[in-house]
């Protein structure tokens, strides 16, 4: 974390510095500040998880990054709060997932349930009739 910190500054203090053009400037530092926090949560993920829980939590990723960003976030706020006191296992991620889907759940926000509604009397014999041209 500390070194992250000391990157951010020293590449702040360089972009006072230097100055530049304003309009692209601008674009490049938000691009810049992106990076570095996607870099910094990285850094504090990979110091808190063990590495099967990092490859759970990037295959969570590829099918629902919302839900990886909610259980990342989850993750560094509890770490923050030094609430963790080891890695997180495979097992801990599982439960805390399980935790995070019945709050969903709970809170009716699932928003991946699927509901399949199907027409009523099925199928009728005047349906058959059309099959046969």
């Amino acid at each position: 974390i500390r070194k992250g910190r000391l990157a951010q500054l020293q590449q702040q203090q360089q972009q006072q510095n230097g100055g530049g053009g304003a309009a692209s400037g601008a674009g490049n530092q938000d691009e810049q500040r992106k990076q570095q926090e996607a870099e910094a949560r990285a850094s504090i993920l990979s110091q808190i998880l063990q590495p099967e829980a990092a490859d759970r939590l990037g295959r969570i990723r590829l099918v629902k990054e919302s839900r990886a960003t909610e259980i990342e976030n989850r993750l560094i706020m509890l770490a923050k709060s030094g609430q963790l006191r080891a890695k997180v296992t495979e097992e801990q991620l599982k439960e805390l997932l399980n935790a995070v889907a019945e709050n969903n759940e709970r809170d009716g926000t699932t928003g991946g349930k699927i509901v399949v509604s199907r027409r009523k009397g099925g199928w009728d014999d005047d349906d058959d009739d059309l099959l046969d041209l």
